[in-house]
């Protein structure tokens, strides 16, 4: 039998620091959702998105874990501007959290997930990434740049069974699974429904008759994740943008994995993030992306000349 490759250092002690916190948070979140107390706070930086008061927590929480494992970094939370941890006052890595995505649906105990993503400013690229799945036994998905240079990603369940991620197949468009966050309803799910040219064809039968395509709902980086792992073929975002810490750690496990992400004029999004200095980051925070993701680049582009842009 043939070893497995094993993950980088650094990936996997973000592994088994994701894994910390979501042992710590879930019992919590499922309390709210259990006792209907969501401790919504007032969102200031994004004023129309959902926050907790577990977002703030875990955002402390991941900033002393961090520090235990990496001494000096720019710590880069979608809940505070970035800042310089440690002694260094120029460090060369920048970790960007989003200590807890899909918020709203998390203290439902619906659906949570957690982003951490390890970037080199002088290698101008992700060297380590991992996005934790609260609720579910497929609970780390993970990628690494190894020694040699070579991305690899995987998978964990809840019990530390490691599956590698290596796309080698993937579906025609008119069999596909295609996600989306189409939460909002004016903001996001309207656009969705006016992709006639998608949905036609998704419809599309096929030699039996039988119609196969399907359009379903996804969220952030775990989006592009179940992608890396085969559980759902795209994902398209052309509405608002993915910001930064939502897009970033699925983008590198994907590419990881072996997919494509495109931007909507059919170019590759570079894993370059122009993390240069505080400055550069803090601009970065604000910037947003629209792509579609795929398990491979035929089906993305194919993808894309259905859509309706």
């Amino acid at each position: 039998m043939t070893a497995q490759p094993s993950l980088a250092g650094i990936a996997q002690q973000l592994a088994e620091l994701v894994g910390t916190v979501i042992r710590e948070i879930r019992p919590r979140l499922i309390e709210a959702a259990l006792s209907g107390d969501r401790s919504e706070s007032r969102n200031i930086r994004h004023a129309d998105n959902f926050l907790s008061e577990y977002d703030l927590m875990l955002h402390e929480r991941y900033r002393e874990l961090l520090t235990e494992v990496i001494p000096s970094y720019v710590y880069a939370s979608e809940e505070a501007d970035p800042q310089v941890i440690g002694d260094d006052p120029d460090p060369d890595l920048c970790i960007l959290v989003d200590p807890l995505d899909t918020s709203e649906m998390a203290v439902r105990a619906l659906y949570g997930y957690t982003h951490v993503l390890v970037y080199s400013r002088s290698l101008a690229r992700p060297i380590a990434a991992v996005v934790g799945d609260i609720f579910h036994h497929l609970q780390i998905y993970a990628a690494a740049r190894d020694d040699d240079g070579q991305e690899r990603a995987f998978l964990f369940t809840q019990d530390g069974t490691p599956h590698v991620l290596r796309l080698n197949r993937s579906a025609p468009l008119a069999e596909s699974l295609i996600t989306n966050f189409s939460m909002k309803p004016s903001e996001r799910f309207v656009p969705l429904a006016q992709q006639t040219g998608l949905i036609e064809a998704l419809s599309r039968p096929a030699a039996d008759g039988t119609s196969r395509g399907r359009i379903g709902v996804d969220f952030g980086s775990i989006g592009l994740c179940h992608i890396a792992a085969g559980f759902s073929d795209a994902m398209i975002e052309f509405a608002k943008g993915f910001a930064t810490w939502d897009l970033a750690p699925g983008h590198y496990i994907l590419q990881a994995a072996g997919g494509a992400v495109l931007d909507l004029e059919g170019r590759p999004i570079p894993l370059d993030y122009k993390f240069g200095s505080v400055a550069d980051i803090t601009k970065a925070m604000g910037h947003r992306y629209k792509f579609v993701a795929a398990s491979s680049l035929p089906l993305a582009r194919d993808a894309l000349s259905a859509m309706t842009l």
